[in-house]
């Protein structure tokens, strides 16, 4: 299964995400801190990287452009508890697969989960 990195501001949000894809057999970090998360992709292949678009310090979208600096091959889905057009297509533009909106639906994130790391 895949090596899925979850970054997301709240731990609760994360610790979801971490159970719900563990259950299909994935290997699932959480981060709640953008460095760490970073430096986690810096030391570690990761297929698929879950990034909740606002964090602390960052947007979601400048550790997307960061990751695929670090593993431009890496597939992104995109988290939002506020969906807005301009953000989906910045997201997708800088190379996320994906785009999820929270409350997090359990047979969505698994379907979206599948469906990206297929493609």
């Amino acid at each position: 299964m895949a090596s899925i990195l979850v970054l997301d501001d709240v731990i609760d949000a994360g610790v979801l995400i971490k159970r719900i894809l563990e259950r299909k057999g994935h290997k699932v970090t959480a981060f709640t801190e953008e460095e760490e998360a970073l430096a986690h992709a810096r030391s570690h292949s990761v297929d698929l990287a879950i990034l909740d678009i606002k964090l602390r310090r960052m947007t979601g979208v400048e550790v997307l452009e960061e990751l695929k600096k670090i593993q431009p091959e890496l597939r992104v889905i995109m988290l939002t508890g506020y969906p807005t057009l301009e953000t989906a297509r910045e997201s997708m533009k800088l190379g996320a697969n994906e785009y999820c909106v929270k409350p997090i639906d359990k047979d969505e994130l698994e379907s979206k989960v599948s469906d990206v790391l297929r493609s």
